[in-house]
Formats: C-alpha cells, sequence, structure tokens
C-alpha cells in the first residue's frame, strides 16, 4: 500500500543515504583517473588568470567519460583564483544559438540583459565592453555540436577578439560526443579556431568499480549495496560503453529496485533487473540529443529491422543485419516524408560512424560468402522501442 503521508515516507528506512551523490551531475572533490585530463584542460586555460587568451579547446569522446564532469571542477577551481577572469558553463542543449548564448553569458554579469527583447548588435556591444571589464573569459559549451549556428557563433567571437582594444578576449572550450562535428563548419570558421584537441578515453572496469564505490560512500547506506552487485555493475558497463553515467544509473535504478521489494541489500539480482531499464532510458537520452539527420538515420535502420531487409534471406548474412545500401535508401524515404534533403553517401558514412560510437548501433565489413562488398549494421536495442523514440522526437 502506498504512503500517504511524508512523515509516514520520511519515516521509512531507506537504503539511500543521499541519492544526489549518485547523480551523473554530481561533482566529486577528486576526480580518480582523470587526473591527466584535468591538468591539460588547466594547462590550457591557465594563461587566463595571467592576462593573456588562452587557446580554444575541443574535448571529445563518448558518452559518461568524464568530460562534462572534469570541466565543471576545473571551471570551479579557476573561478577561485582571479576575479579579472571568468569560466562559464553553458549547457547547449537549453542554449543552441548564438543569441541565447550571448544572452545567457551576459546575464551573469550586465543585470540589464536579463530582460528580453534586444537585438543581436545591442548585445555584441554589451560583450565587448563586458570582456574589457573582465578582461579574460571562457565559456564552456557542452554538447556544442547541438548549436544550431555555429558558425556565425565563431564569428562573432573571433571579431570579438579582433576588436578589443585591450588584453581581453574570449576562448571557447567546446565538449562533443562527436570527433565529425566540425566537418560541418565553414572553412572559415575551422582556421579562425586555433584550437587544443583532448580526446576522453572509456573507463574500464577495474576503473568503474572505484568510480562505483567512491560514490557508494555517500550515496548508499554503508553495508547495503554487496560487493559482488558492484563488480557486476562495473562489467556490464565496461563490456558495452565505459560510460561511468550508465554504471552510476544502474546502481541508483538497482537501488530503487531493492527498496521498492523492501530489500535490506543490494545484490546481483537487483542489478540485472536494472539493466533492461537503464538501457533503454539511456539510449532514449542519447537519441534526443543526436542532429536530425543521425535521428532519421536511426529511423530508418530500426523501421528496416523491424520489416525485414531486402536481403534477410540472404545466405551468409547473420540474423539482424541489414545492408548499408538499403538502410540509406530507406534514410532517403525518410527524408522524402518529413520534407528535409537528404546528405550525401560520405555524409552518411559518418552519421553511422557517430550512431555507433554512442553504442545505438554496430557494423561490420561484410563477409566474403556475400556477394560484392559493403558494411553491414545492426541495432543495439529493440527496434519497436527505437522507433518509438526516434518517431516521437522527429513528428513533434
Amino acid at each position: 500500500m502506498a504512503s500517504n503521508s511524508f512523515e509516514e515516507i520520511l519515516s521509512k528506512k531507506s537504503i539511500f543515504q543521499d541519492v544526489s551523490v549518485l547523480s551523473p551531475h554530481f561533482v566529486p572533490e577528486k576526480l580518480p583517473f582523470r587526473e591527466e585530463q584535468i591538468g591539460s584542460i588547466m594547462k590550457t586555460i591557465s594563461p587566463a588568470l595571467k592576462g593573456q587568451k588562452p587557446r580554444n579547446l575541443f574535448i571529445y569522446g563518448t558518452t559518461g567519460t568524464g568530460k562534462t564532469c572534469c570541466t565543471k571542477w576545473v571551471m570551479e577551481a579557476f573561478n577561485k583564483v582571479n576575479q579579472q577572469a571568468h569560466m562559464l558553463y553553458l549547457n547547449c542543449r537549453v542554449y543552441n544559438s548564438r543569441y541565447r548564448i550571448l544572452q545567457k553569458v551576459l546575464k551573469e554579469f550586465v543585470p540589464e540583459c536579463s530582460k528580453s527583447g534586444f537585438g543581436l548588435t545591442f548585445l555584441y556591444e554589451k560583450l565587448l565592453e563586458l570582456i574589457d571589464k573582465k578582461q579574460q573569459m571562457v565559456v564552456i559549451l557542452d554538447e556544442i555540436d547541438m548549436i544550431k549556428d555555429l558558425d556565425d557563433l565563431i564569428y562573432t567571437m573571433t571579431r570579438a577578439n579582433d576588436e578589443i582594444r585591450n588584453k581581453g578576449g574570449v576562448s571557447l572550450v567546446g565538449i562533443s560526443n562527436r570527433l565529425s562535428f566540425k566537418d560541418a563548419l565553414d572553412p572559415r570558421s575551422k582556421s579562425s579556431l586555433s584550437e587544443i584537441e583532448m580526446i576522453f578515453p572509456p573507463y574500464t572496469s577495474e576503473q568503474l568499480q572505484e568510480i562505483l564505490v567512491q560514490r557508494l560512500n555517500g550515496g548508499f547506506v554503508d553495508g547495503v549495496v554487496t560487493d559482488s552487485a558492484i563488480n557486476l555493475a562495473a562489467a556490464i558497463t565496461s563490456q558495452t560503453s565505459g560510460d561511468a553515467r550508465y554504471a552510476l544509473k544502474l546502481l541508483l535504478k538497482a537501488g530503487e529496485i531493492a527498496e521498492q521489494e523492501n530489500k535490506e541489500k543490494l545484490t546481483d539480482e537487483e542489478v540485472e533487473h536494472a539493466r533492461r531499464m537503464v538501457e533503454l532510458d539511456l539510449a532514449s537520452e542519447t537519441i534526443v540529443t543526436l542532429p536530425e539527420n543521425h535521428q532519421m538515420v536511426l529511423h530508418a535502420i530500426a523501421k528496416l529491422t523491424l520489416e525485414g531487409g531486402k536481403y534477410e534471406r540472404l545466405e551468409g548474412l547473420e540474423q539482424g543485419f541489414l545492408f548499408s545500401g538499403e538502410v540509406y535508401e530507406e534514410y532517403e524515404s525518410v527524408c522524402k516524408k518529413l520534407n528535409k534533403r537528404p546528405r550525401s553517401l560520405r555524409w552518411y558514412k559518418e552519421y553511422l560512424n557517430d550512431i555507433e560510437l554512442l553504442g545505438l548501433i554496430s557494423t561490420k565489413p561484410s563477409s566474403t560468402g556475400i556477394r560484392g562488398h559493403t558494411t553491414l549494421i545492426k541495432l543495439g536495442h529493440p527496434a519497436e522501442n527505437i522507433l518509438k523514440i526516434v518517431k516521437k522526437i522527429l513528428v513533434a
């Protein structure tokens, strides 16, 4: 029977100590196995603390490799050092245009800019004044590939740096899951960036175990989670993605299941139960963040997987695999239905690479038993679930 009073809910014994510690957005005091990356970020942006403009920094890595966590950690340390330099974090799922980004940056320091209705020229002039005043600004753009007019933003920032009379300037720290996102930029934007690039590798099983143990201290009541459950969560994660966010969600969901069933221990059983639920949750979160063309390719793969590809009965073709060519044809069909222009085969191959990096599909070259050479594609999650998620996004 459900509890119908706050007193009853709060008095109930819980296996959790502080659920927020298990959140992927929680930034712990120490970030294990990322000391080298943190040091590199700090070294890159440190000129700003001496009144010099740092080079732009681009950070890549698959989901859950610590990119955002490390950058926020550095930001907190940076902002304690020097009042003449400031570091600011923006999530580009929310601030996804040049205007929104400029407005958000200015809101932090110029109260009048919190009002709407100001034109782009006004915001630009205020930005110049702010840089003159603050001298150095480092703007973190998380999921930078979600910005609709990134070329325009880069042009604006480059121009602002050129117009500053003093030593002030704006530098960008871009964070992306996709190595290829810059390919879509105008050549002039790419040449003006003068960036340093850094890649975050996935965590190993042993590293994930230590990360989970660190979060358990404070997240769960002592002794509630068995060693076996921790090891299983780490092993499952390392085999699929090395995604610390996935590992944390797995343990959190397993804890919720244990609590719902009034269990005093979190064991392998709850982790296995949670696995099926978490995979779909994270797949949905990932798909929402993908650019539209990636979503349409995923729609094509899911639809063909459900209906059966043209070559599914071909001898030598493993079950569930599709030919790259038929997926591209279906992608073109999806584009036509949505009144969108399909991109070229070259871009389509980039989309496949990006989607595979996120663990949503797997690809492999065709075997010698199949006539011709092509790429074979297989969906990494139940097709009906993926199709439902993508349809909801594309039709909305």
